[in-house]
């Protein structure tokens, strides 16, 4: 029996995608396959499992929408851009520069906490993007993700190995993994802080802004930082929320 639901959510960032079905008040839990793998055919397997009213997409891989299209058949699709409805106004000198996945982010924080805010997204990049106290998305930071710095390591030294990230034991390694797992883990919690801390001090240094925390390793590195709060779906409630909006 296939069953209804308003919405699939689709979000494809460059390492993966992730697809979740929901009403206009609920995201129901997601599926998360390679990037790489997207193809109309694994989207329609995924249109065949309920009857949608609409596929919502961001994306920031563009040669993987044609797959979206080529599947959705008769289904209307509103891919999410700077013209939608999101909640929030868009103070930003080139609005068609910012990706899709950081505009839903601006748009489920200032739905689901309010604003000010500071949205963390632990992806390949990892990007940090700031709603202002007047409602309004106005920049952020990109910074390189932390799979990538690792894995940058294992590809440009001899003797280092490819790292199973994880929290340290303890800052002072004992061993070649344990050292990098200090480097990498102790560090890479020490340059979100830092960039947080920089953020506040220059946009917002009377009033406390929200933290939300969403990504890959947003559990690994927010968990020491009390005053994150983690929203693993965080990307897909945006999603869902324009939708809403542009209804």
């Amino acid at each position: 029996m296939v069953r209804g639901s308003s919405y699939l959510l689709v979000d494809i960032s460059n390492s993966y995608a992730k697809f979740a079905f929901a009403s206009r008040r609920r995201v129901l839990t997601p599926t998360r396959i390679a990037t790489s793998e997207l193809s109309s055919r694994a989207v329609a397997q995924f249109l065949r499992k309920r009857n949608v009213g609409k596929i919502v997409v961001s994306s920031v891989v563009p040669e993987k929408n044609s797959a979206i299209l080529k599947a959705a058949g008769m289904t209307n699709i509103l891919s999410l851009d700077w013209k939608l409805k999101l909640g929030v106004e868009i103070h930003y000198p080139k609005p068609q520069s910012i990706g899709a996945d950081r505009l839903a982010n601006a748009a489920a924080v200032t739905a689901l906490y309010g604003f000010p805010a500071i949205v963390v997204d632990f992806g390949t990049a990892v990007t940090f993007d700031i709603v202002s106290g007047r409602r309004a998305y106005i920049g952020g930071v990109i910074a390189p993700g932390l799979e990538a710095m690792t894995n940058f390591l294992y590809q440009r030294t001899a003797l280092l190995p490819k790292l199973s990230l994880k929290e340290p034991r303890r800052a002072v390694g004992k061993s070649t993994i344990q050292a990098m797992l200090s480097g990498a883990v102790l560090g890479y919690r020490g340059l979100v802080r830092e960039i947080i801390a920089r953020i506040k001090a220059e946009e917002f240094p009377r009033k406390k802004p929200y933290l939300v925390a969403t990504g890959g390793y947003a559990r690994l590195i927010a968990r020491r930082l009390p005053e994150i709060v983690l929203h693993p779906n965080l990307t897909l409630e945006g999603l869902r929320i324009v939708a809403n909006l542009n209804d």
